[in-house]
């Protein structure tokens, strides 16, 4: 196990299985020493942990739960990684994470959310875990997800 792993697991967490695609695209692409994930929604054992758009009032996902799910995409992103990479601890930085929210139309909360996503990878990554960020509210995401996360890593020269 990596200390990446270990780290999650200091957390409870361990990294699932990389999750299948629901189009045409790979969850993760290696480009020379550059790794970028697909967006990754919440999904947990196959199936989506919640749906619906973000923000305050009945009927919607509360700003602390997409957190909590946005945590679930990064966790799904590593996944990604892991499959080209096999190992976590050949990541020497996590480069870049965009972030989208289906936000209801009042909702501007979305760094809030995304930090479920940066604090994840501040963790497991340590010092490598820092990074540039974009959160983007939207109308929609596939599946009717609240959140999607995908990110970008560069690898250690072997």
């Amino acid at each position: 196990m990596s200390a990446v792993e270990d780290r999650l697991a200091e957390l409870g967490l361990s990294v699932p299985e990389v999750a299948a695609p629901v189009a045409a695209y790979v969850p993760a692409l290696q480009d020379g020493r550059r790794i970028h994930t697909s967006g990754q929604l919440p999904m947990v054992q196959g199936s989506l942990a919640e749906t619906g758009k973000v923000g305050e009032g009945d009927g919607l996902v509360s700003p602390t739960r997409a957190k909590e799910l946005a945590q679930v995409c990064a966790l799904n992103a590593i996944a990604a990684v892991k499959s080209v990479v096999g190992d976590l601890d050949r990541v020497a930085q996590v480069v870049k994470v965009v972030g989208f929210v289906a936000s209801d139309p009042t909702f501007t909360g979305q760094p809030g959310v995304l930090n479920g996503a940066s604090e994840l990878l501040g963790h497991a990554f340590g010092d490598r875990g820092v990074h540039a960020r974009s959160a983007v509210g939207v109308a929609v995401l596939p599946l009717d997800a609240p959140v999607e996360v995908e990110i970008t890593v560069a690898l250690a020269d072997d």
